[in-house]
């Protein structure tokens, strides 16, 4: 399981996206062959300062500046051993593409696949204030319609294509999630092995293929004056089932302490769920067994980190009470399918 799936649960950040100082070079940045390179590149002129957003074992992201121009800088975290460029390559691409359409994200300006310059590659993008208030209805719906908005937009008129395998989409999640559950058994999960079967079971059959974000959540926002300024954290990003990413976002608003951004007044599901249909034209009579799916994909990440708990193999706070969450999120997924 990726480091990003485990932070989307393991982290525990407050509402926001809170940045320190650090000394002259953070971790995993060397600011002297990074002042070099963005120079060469034509961004930034003299001297680097940076602060690393807090974001726990994500991949790590900086806000780097040389005073007159500031930037953020993402790359995989230490110690990353997957191939090199995918993580970031795959980030870049996907809002390089979207650049310009309903989705609003950062611009982006530089890919450096070259691991030599400070240790894996990395991608500069454009720095957007904003931060992650808490929930209102009218948030909540506005989130909606960005994520309507993405779903709307034909891979192909956007030079995404191939970005994904769709074919196969929902058959391979529920593998996928089944494996990342044997793979950390460690007790009894009342319910989980049945959910999994229900699920297996009937797999729907996916409508159009859309843009998945893959983690869509107001955590993965930035939000200033009311509205979305940037979608966030594309590294889950692909061609698949639209519905999937509907599914997690209101399972989001549901449980709360999964998106600590999404402390506040949520709306009703059902309201939501209308709200995209009415605004996507999709067909959600199937919506249960998406919810399902969200359900048993949270359960899992949840459960694997209580299981790298009681190892001890987990650094810092905030992971005791993470087990507790797996048998609702469990039950709740019984009740859809």
């Amino acid at each position: 399981m990726s480091g990003d799936h485990f932070a989307a649960l393991s982290t525990h950040i407050p509402a926001g996206r809170y940045a320190f100082p650090v000394n002259p070079d953070p971790p995993g940045l060397d600011l002297v062959r990074l002042a070099g390179h963005l120079q060469r590149a034509g961004l930034t002129r003299g001297p680097l300062t940076a602060e690393l957003i807090v974001g726990g074992k994500s991949n790590l992201t900086y806000v780097v500046g040389d005073g007159e121009s500031t930037y953020v800088v993402r790359r995989p975290p230490l110690g990353h051993v997957l191939a090199t460029a995918h993580d970031m390559g795959r980030e870049y691409r996907v809002m390089s593409a979207l650049q310009d359409t309903g989705v609003p994200v950062p611009r982006t300006h530089h890919l450096c696949l070259d691991a030599d310059v400070v240790g894996a590659p990395f991608y500069v993008m454009e720095y957007v204030e904003g931060g992650q208030p808490p929930l209102t209805p009218a948030l909540a719906h506005r989130l909606v319609d960005v994520l309507a908005a993405l779903h709307s937009i034909a891979p192909e008129s956007v030079g995404l294509g191939d970005f994904g395998r769709p074919e196969g989409f929902l058959e391979r999640q529920v593998a996928r999630w089944k494996r990342q559950l044997d793979a950390s058994r460690g007790r009894e999960v009342p319910g989980i092995d049945d959910l999994y079967e229900r699920l297996a079971r009937d797999v729907p059959v996916s409508g159009a293929p859309a843009i998945v974000h893959g983690d869509f959540k107001l955590g993965n926002t930035l939000i200033a004056g009311g509205e979305v300024r940037a979608v966030l954290d594309w590294e889950m990003s692909t061609l698949g089932d639209p519905l999937t990413d509907l599914a997690l976002f209101l399972l989001y608003g549901e449980f709360a302490t999964l998106d600590r951004g999404a402390a506040g007044e949520t709306p009703p599901s059902s309201e939501l769920a209308a709200h995209y249909g009415e605004a996507s034209g999709r067909d959600l009579s199937r919506l249960g067994w998406y919810v399902g799916l969200a359900c048993f994909k949270l359960a899992v990440i949840a459960e694997g980190i209580h299981f790298r708990y009681t190892k001890g193999l987990t650094v810092g706070e905030g992971f005791a009470d993470i087990g507790d969450q797996v048998a609702p999120i469990v039950a709740r997924g019984l009740m859809e399918v």
